[in-house]
């Protein structure tokens, strides 16, 4: 009868196996396999990867390394110093901002274009995307996008010079048919209670057309056979409407959405401060336009800094608190 020798080997309890680690230098065969894989990738891929590295390097020269110079805000910048020469005064220029008699009208100037924006803007593309995914007949679905997504084409520039001609006092179309009707003609430009209005209108116009492709985009992933079945058993098309379209562009009504609210204070520059003058300035100056006229036209870069970093701080926090509630409410979110 033979005897068969083993060798006994030591078992390794739970809790040994849980915390083992592998030694410092040494690849774990997981590792080596996520190597392995992006190496394949990148030889399988590359043409991709080659087609993203533009737009990547763009980010990191243009997005990520400026927001180095953010320091800015806390140091009283002095040009012969430099940025990390110049002494550090902490929340000097944060206070004076908060300090300052026109932040409250700042604040109340920025939310209230951006929510008029965002009450008035969002919805309208929804509504015209609905409306030309109804339209049956080819020419005139076409001659109604042409003439709706044309504005977005339109530079800001030239945008402000059709506001200043249709509203000008004297010679505007406005006016000239106020007159016609033995009214007195108004200065549009000049009441700071129209500002807010000729705003949020004007980009209304010129945007929702462009905006509404993103939506009849997804309408067109919509199942067909939904519209079948509604058809069978007798929905009207205001019902199709309400319980196919309006849920299957919901998703991306909301992430848009969330985009939107999470800039709620980056109100744009260009266009406030084309429209602007003296008359309506109490209603038309924003963060942007402050920053602008006290960053760079009276050279103080650190306060502008400041203000800049505030407002850009207080969009992230409310980026992800609005992702927040989205994901706890409708589970969709964008992370």
């Amino acid at each position: 009868m033979s005897v068969i020798k083993q060798r006994v080997v030591p078992q390794q309890s739970s809790t040994d196996l849980g915390t083992s680690r592998a030694p410092s230098g040494v690849d774990t065969p997981q590792r080596l396999s996520q190597w392995y894989m992006a190496r394949k990738s990148l030889r399988r891929y590359w043409q991709l990867y080659l087609i993203m590295l533009p737009a990547l390097l763009y980010f990191i020269i243009f997005k990520y390394i400026p927001m180095v110079d953010a320091v800015l805000a806390f140091k009283d910048y002095r040009l012969v110093l430099g940025i990390w020469g110049s002494p550090w005064v902490g929340f000097k220029y944060f206070t004076m901002f908060f300090d300052n008699p026109v932040f409250w009208t700042l604040i109340k100037n920025t939310l209230g274009l951006s929510l008029y924006a965002l009450i008035v803007g969002f919805p309208i593309p929804i509504l015209l995307a609905i409306f030309l995914n109804e339209i049956k007949h080819g020419f005139f679905k076409r001659a109604v996008q042409l003439v709706t997504y044309a504005p977005y084409f339109i530079s800001t520039v030239i945008m402000i010079s059709m506001i200043m001609l249709i509203f000008s006092p004297r010679l505007g179309v406005v006016n000239v048919a106020l007159k016609e009707f033995g009214l007195q003609p108004i200065n549009f430009l000049g009441i700071p209670s129209f500002f807010p209005s000729l705003y949020v209108w004007s980009g209304v116009w010129q945007y929702s057309g462009y905006s509404a492709i993103v939506y009849l985009a997804a309408l067109t992933g919509v199942d067909p056979e939904l519209y079948e079945a509604a058809k069978v058993d007798g929905a009207s098309r205001i019902q199709r409407i309400l319980n196919i379209d309006l849920p299957g562009i919901m998703p991306v009504a909301m992430i848009l959405l969330i985009l939107n609210v999470g800039s709620l204070l980056g109100v744009g520059f260009e266009k406030v401060y084309l429209l602007q003058n003296p008359l309506n300035l109490e209603t038309s100056e924003v963060i942007a336009t402050y920053v602008y006229k006290i960053g760079l036209l009276n050279s103080n870069f650190s306060f502008g800094t400041a203000v800049g970093l505030f407002n850009s701080t207080v969009n992230m926090i409310l980026l992800v608190l609005v992702n927040f509630i989205a994901k706890r409410v409708s589970d969709m979110s964008l992370w």
